[in-house]
């Protein structure tokens, strides 16, 4: 191990160790409230944190795992955070950025010369930043056959996400690059497939091995969090007529991972806040993973939108000046976050339901917490 190496990996361990005692034992309960919200809006569970200068200042889990069973959700269960993985492809991005293995400027011509005879035109000149703000002209849904193919699991996760991202890139984007912010996952995923081939190592070790470990992240994973045949997590619902249906953990309960870098992570709501934290400090102290000037890119939206890079930024008179703000939703489970970087704040709720429903319950839980403890 040479020394820049051991230097890195001592940093990532103190990084890790400052957070080793987040969850405080004194940390308040939000019991009452979250109940009343999910009693509201009939929510199988729904949970809650608030951590300010990096320490838990409050958490809850009230409801149940799973719609017609007792079995309590906890402050440890694990949440999926659907789009929220997005901002960590993001930060992936900018940690081999500034290792100086990859470019913002990097288009996906010169980082898939195997397929440039193949490629459409139009998406040679497309650039990772382009792809991460949303401005590459990637379509808002997937091609159907894609889709199809997708959710048949051939391959490993990087195998299925070349297979997809090749099919994409052979096709015409949906609008001429640079000319239109489109919400797109499949952006996300040609983002990640450029980092394994840069790399040549699968998105998931990568987000493992270089935000999860680093962090103390050990409840975080990918896909299903549960284990099939058991109620030891909470699992998800969707809606069935009338009624909530479970959803078994195993392969049809998250999305494929061929969108992988656009939403498959899971983890508990106490190391969800740790990654979080690490971007409402970033900009004015860093990290052991980034320089305060990578925090800044990744939070700063394009010109004349307000989506930045895996977050959107907007002012916020209780967050004292910009907020960074995600939800993401794997139709089973709905997670929201806000940052308040000014007030070195971070908000969190989560459900395992992913309706409309969840999106008001959870903001409700949001501005809950925010009254309550950032005086809003």
């Amino acid at each position: 191990m040479n020394a820049v190496h051991w230097l890195c990996t001592a940093a990532a361990i103190l990084f890790a160790f400052c957070f080793s005692s987040v969850a405080a034992p004194k940390a308040e309960t939000l019991d009452e409230e979250l109940e009343q919200i999910r009693a509201k809006y009939k929510l199988p569970a729904l949970s809650g944190i608030m951590m300010k200068d990096g320490k838990v200042v409050a958490i809850s889990a009230v409801g149940v795992r799973k719609i017609d069973d007792r079995i309590a959700a906890t402050v440890d269960d694990t949440w999926h955070i659907g789009s929220c993985t997005k901002s960590m492809t993001a930060t992936l991005a900018a940690m081999l950025v500034e290792q100086g293995r990859m470019k913002w400027s990097m288009t996906v011509g010169e980082t898939f010369p195997q397929w440039r005879d193949e490629m459409k035109p139009e998406w040679r000149s497309v650039t990772l930043e382009m792809l991460l703000t949303h401005r590459a002209g990637a379509p808002a849904a997937a091609p159907p056959d894609l889709w199809l193919q997708a959710w048949k699991h051939a391959g490993t996760p990087t195998e299925q996400r070349m297979s997809f991202v090749h099919g994409i890139l052979t096709r015409l984007p949906e609008t001429p690059p640079g000319t239109k912010y489109i919400y797109s996952n499949q952006g996300y995923a040609i983002a990640g497939a450029m980092l394994e081939q840069i790399t040549g190592r699968a998105w998931e070790e990568m987000t493992r091995t270089m935000i999860f470990d680093p962090l103390g992240m050990k409840s975080a994973g990918f896909g299903s969090s549960g284990t099939p045949g058991k109620i030891d997590q909470p699992w998800g619902h969707v809606v069935d007529g009338l009624q909530l249906k479970p959803v078994p953990p195993g392969p049809d309960s998250d999305n494929p991972a061929a969108i992988g870098p656009a939403g498959t992570v899971h983890c508990s709501l106490t190391d969800l806040a740790r990654y979080c934290a690490m971007h409402a400090r970033g900009e004015t102290a860093g990290s052991a993973l980034l320089k305060p000037e990578s925090f800044v890119k990744l939070h700063t939206p394009s010109a004349g939108q307000d989506y930045a890079m895996g977050w959107f930024a907007t002012k916020r008179s209780w967050a004292g000046g910009m907020a960074l703000h995600h939800a993401g939703s794997n139709t089973m489970f709905f997670t929201n976050i806000w940052i308040a970087p000014a007030k070195n704040a971070v908000i969190i709720a989560a459900t395992n339901l992913g309706t409309d429903k969840a999106f008001g319950a959870t903001d409700d839980a949001i501005g809950t917490m925010i009254q309550r403890f950032l005086g809003e």
